[in-house]
């Protein structure tokens, strides 16, 4: 019986040689991951989340209100580019037909790289169907803010669109 309580003592003792490499070894496990999340964090940012998430909040039961009267009107707003970089809309109201004589106008700004804002006025190139003069002259996504307005009611969105 002693011999073999002195081989499990000489095994015991064997294994916890190795301890503080074991606890080594996963720290560093742990700091490689959180140096990646850190970095990956850092560098891939999609831009400027806002400064206006104090403000909206004060008043979020008008912007609740809002968006519960817009879905009561059902319009799909569609954006689209044409292959000259002119942004185009399609509007339809709930049944599917096609809006006409709405007003249309847009913000379109890139979501990542320049901040600068492009106003865009669209006017109706057929029933239900909206395009611009103003051209995208770059390539990559863009973010339209959409207003549409139609017999006094108004609906408000954002599109992404891609000019190839």
């Amino acid at each position: 019986m002693r011999v073999r309580d002195a081989a499990t003592a000489a095994y015991r003792r064997n294994l916890w040689r190795y301890f503080p490499w074991f606890v080594t070894a996963a720290m560093s496990v742990v700091i490689g991951v959180n140096g990646f999340m850190a970095y990956t964090a850092l560098h891939t940012f999609p831009g400027n989340a806002g400064s206006d998430g104090f403000d909206l909040s004060n008043h979020y039961n008008q912007v609740l209100a809002r968006v519960r009267q817009e879905a009561a009107l059902g319009w799909e707003i569609r954006a689209e580019v044409d292959p000259a970089g002119h942004p185009i809309v399609v509007l339809t109201d709930r049944s599917g037909t096609a809006l006409a004589g709405a007003g249309i106008a847009a913000t379109a700004q890139r979501p990542l790289g320049d901040p600068r804002a492009t106003d865009i006025r669209f006017s109706e190139i057929a029933p239900g169907r909206y395009g611009s003069g103003t051209v995208l002259d770059e390539k990559g996504q863009w973010d339209l803010a959409l207003s549409a307005t139609s017999g006094g009611r108004e609906y408000s969105t954002t599109r992404r669109i891609v000019v190839r």
